[in-house]
Parts: C-alpha cells; structure tokens; sequence
C-alpha cells in the first residue's frame, strides 16, 4: 500500500462540494459523499476479443461452487452440535415416527434451498455490501418460520432445545464463512482476478466521471473495459482516458466482441428513458447484468426505496435522520457498551497506564482539544504516546509529514515514545476515549474528530461531518487509518453521517476489531 506521503503527491486538495457512491460498511468500504477528481487513469487498449462462448465465467462457476461447499458445511457442523448438545451421543430419538437424522438432513436441504431461492449465490451481490449476509438471514428465518409451521400442522414437534442452538449458531457460521469467503474474494480482486468486465454507457463527461467513481471500491470487482457512446459522431478511438468501443445502437454486439458480461448505464442527459428501455431490450437472453448509476451520490441503504410510477423504477431518498427514537437508540447503546468495555478493561487501562509512566517521565494520559457534535469543542481522553514536548518539536518535522491535507502525520515519528509506539500499533491509546463516550462527547463509531486547526481548513462541505457526534472508530479506521488519503476519509466520514443506523455501527465495531488484530495503517 503507498504511504500517505506518496499519495498526497499524487492527489488534487479537497473543494467545496460533494459527490459520492453507494457502498457497502461493512463493507462497508466504499462510499462517498466529497467530490472526486474526474481524471481516470488510462485503460490499455487490447485486441477484441471474440464473442464469448454461452454460460458464464469460470470464476463465477468455481465462486458459487466454493460457497456452496461453505454454506453445507457451516450447515452440517449446526446440524451435528446441536444434535449432539440436545440429545448427545448414544440417544435415538424419533420425532413422529421418524429419526432426528432423517429430520436433520430435511432440514439441512431445506437450509440450502432456501438460500438458492433468496438469491444468494448471485454473484453480484458477492464481495460487498450487506445484501448478501441480510438474504442469508432472511433465508433462514424463513427456513425455521417453515419449520415451525409443519411441526404444528403435522403435530411433529421439533425438540425446542435442538432448534434455540441450531438456529443461532447455524446463522454465525454462515455468515462467517461468508465473511472469509468475502476477504478470499476482495484479495482476488485486487490481483486483477475474478472481476466483471463491464462496458460503461453514457456520454464522455458521466462516463469519465463513473470510472473514477468506481475505481474507488475495488472489492465490487468492476473492470472497465471500454465504453459505448450514444452516437457515431461522438466515437473516437483516440480518447485517451479509457476505450470507446462502439456507438449505442451496436451496444449488443459490442458487449459480445468485448466479452463483457455487465453494463452500467451513467445518469446522462444523452441517454433518456428511452433510450435506457431499448438498452434493457437489447441485452435480454444475453446473461449480461444491467446496472443502472443513480445520479443521487452518497446515498445508500435504508434511506432508498424504490417507488414504481407510471412504469417508472422512481428512487424515493428519505432525508438523513438526526434526531428521534433512533438517536436515542444509539446514544443508550454507545453508553451501555462504553461502561462495559470500562469495567472490563480497567485492569488492562490500569497496567498501561503504569507502563507508560514507567517508560517515559510524564502523565500517562494525554488531554487534547478536538471538535465534536455542531462544532462544539471538547477535551478528548488519550493515553500518552509521544514525549512531553512533542508540540515544540513539530515545527521541525513539518517537512517530513506524510500526510495529506490538514493532518500531519509521520510513520516513523522520532517523537513516539518506545511504549507509544506499541500502543498505537495495537490502537490500545485509544481506549481512555470510552470515558469521552459515556460522557456523551463522542460515540462508539462516527467520523473521526479533529483538531480545531484542521476545522479552520474544512470547506463547506466538509462541516457536514459535524451533524452527528465523532467516534472512537468509524469507516475512516477501518479503512486504512494512517494510511489512507485526507480526500479519502472525508470521503468515508461523510458517507457514514449521511446513512449511519444501529447496523452499520455494528459492522464497522466487527470490522475495527479485525483491523486492530491485522494492525493495519496503525502509525
């Protein structure tokens, strides 16, 4: 990965107004909500190729195939540990007339079926997003809801203590493999394997700007491959910035010669709803996924809902919520987690707090001013990790910042204590923050709260960040941290304060906990 020096080299500064994707969090990586620099890196023009032959890729097979095996083994170790939990080894028991065995195994097909039937093993709902993990849990509610309907109807009740085990932990396991798949996937990805080859529809300008949106979230596995314009008149094989492979009335056998197997169509004035209809058309019984790019950025999840009108697929956007039941809901979850995490944790605060102290003359805590909900100023709660004069000696070390933006940061920092150093490697500095958190001054997770220096910097745009409260972590840590871009974690930062809910809180704590274990980005 680049430092974050090398990249603020390479990229433009932030402006003054946004634009974004939807993502997954969880994925939850890949979003956006700040502007983006429309300039795509050039795609190498190849020979075409020949039309594909019918079916889909390889990988697509062997990718289906692999999370079935996963998806029938996390199912048969429920199965098996619930049977053995309940009834143990040497019992034989019958549910009307048959053996706990036969009904096992009509469960365990019954699992699977389900989650052909809700689409699961779509690939494209592989690799990011929460789709995926929501239809496998869908699936299984359906699959007990089922199950708990025929053992009425049939008065073949299922032993209660078989299905309160098997139920739970066959969910975990699926959506943990699912989760290991997922990382197997994205690592593919970015090697360059198992990616979509998409065409990209619309005029030059919107296509100019999806690629570069879209470069952005590499774990969708999306790899452009060329782009189909409206007209004739608007081909030219000598535009630089990526391949024009035809005009829109040849999209079908265009699709073909470049053996692309999606079509995204860019919001673009050049392709109106008719235009869109006939796409939709030309591509039926040709297996290629149409996509359609909504122009509404750094929007996603349940704030969207499709409202079909006079035959129009219309997106109705509910407005970001900042107040009420859900806030409320958050802010008792934040504290109660925050107190736990304090009891649980003090003879750990309490050890390095004496190491630290040990280590390097000065206080083991660290007080610092920072920015927090509307722009209120608080004094956020740190372990000590730098020497006591680490802010006189800043000014000497300006030119060394890797960093990008308002942020300073160096990776090799002379003025991090030898202690400091492994705290920040393990993000264990950031714990005192819990006492910030039951305070109400910060949240679990929330954008990242800066310094009133970097706020004197912030565009407009960028003040946004300031509607819901800072976090201990957020899509900007487990994203990168130290490592990733300023334009980048505004970017994350907003797409949080624009879609945050009770779910995604929830995925970015499980994802913090497996970049704090990997020590990713951690300086």
């Amino acid at each position: 990965m680049a430092k974050a020096g090398d990249t603020a080299r390479r990229r433009p500064e932030v402006s003054d107004s946004t634009g974004g994707r939807d993502e997954d969090p969880a994925v939850l990586s890949s979003v956006a909500a700040t502007p983006r620099d429309t300039t795509v890196p050039a795609i190498p023009r190849q020979r075409q190729p020949e039309p594909p032959a019918a079916g889909p890729p390889e990988w697509k097979v062997r990718l289906t195939a692999r999370i079935f095996i996963i998806d029938a083994t996390a199912i048969t170790v429920a199965l098996t540990c619930s049977y053995l939990l309940r009834f143990g080894m040497n019992a034989n028991p019958t549910v009307h007339g048959a053996s706990y065995l036969s009904v096992a195994i009509g469960i365990g097909l019954g699992w699977i079926a389900m989650l052909g039937a809700a689409d699961t093993y779509q690939t494209k709902y592989l690799g990011i997003g929460t789709e995926e993990y929501r239809r496998i849990s869908v699936a299984t509610f359906r699959l007990w809801g089922t199950t708990a309907i025929l053992s009425y109807v049939l008065r073949a009740e299922v032993a209660r203590g078989f299905c309160l085990v098997v139920l739970p932990l066959g969910l975990l396991l699926l959506i943990t493999g699912r989760m290991l798949a997922r990382r197997r996937l994205v690592a593919a990805r970015q090697a360059g394997r198992a990616r979509h080859r998409v065409v990209v529809v619309g005029d030059r300008s919107t296509v100019a700007e999806l690629v570069s949106e879209l470069r952005y979230e590499p774990a969708a596995g999306f790899e452009i491959v060329g782009a189909c314009l409206p007209r004739q008149d608007d081909y030219s094989a000598d535009y630089s910035p990526f391949p024009v492979l035809g005009a829109l009335p040849a999209l079908r056998s265009t699709v073909a010669r470049a053996m692309a197997d999606t079509v995204v169509v860019a919001s673009s004035v050049a392709v109106n709803i008719e235009a869109a209809k006939r796409i939709a058309w030309d591509l039926e019984g040709t297996g290629v996924d149409l996509v359609i790019a909504s122009s509404m950025a750094g929007i996603a999840g349940p704030r969207v809902s499709l409202r079909p009108i006079a035959g129009l697929p219309l997106l109705h956007v509910e407005s970001p919520v900042y107040t009420g039941w859900r806030k409320v809901a958050k802010d008792i979850f934040d504290r109660v987690l925050a107190a736990v995490a304090l009891v649980t944790l003090s003879p750990l605060l309490l050890l390095v707090a004496l190491t630290i102290q040990v280590d390097s003359t000065g206080p083991a805590w660290f007080r610092q001013t920072r920015v927090g909900k509307d722009g209120r100023e608080f004094q956020i709660l740190k372990f000590r990790t730098m020497y006591v004069d680490a802010e006189r000696r800043r000014a000497a070390l300006e030119e060394r910042n890797e960093a990008d933006g308002p942020l300073f940061k160096i990776r090799d920092d002379p003025r991090v204590t030898r202690v400091g150093r492994t705290l920040r490697h393990l993000s264990i500095d950031e714990l005192p923050q819990l006492v910030n958190v039951l305070r109400g001054e910060m949240s679990l997770v929330g954008p990242r709260p800066p310094l009133p220096a970097e706020v004197a910097q912030y565009h407009d745009s960028v003040h946004r960040r300031f509607k819901v409260k800072p976090g201990l972590t957020g899509l900007w840590q487990v994203n990168g941290r130290s490592e990733l871009p300023w334009r980048d974690g505004v970017r994350l930062d907003l797409y949080y304060v624009e879609n945050w809910s009770i779910m995604l809180d929830l995925a970015i704590i499980a994802r913090t906990v497996s970049a704090v274990l990997r020590r990713s980005g951690a300086f």
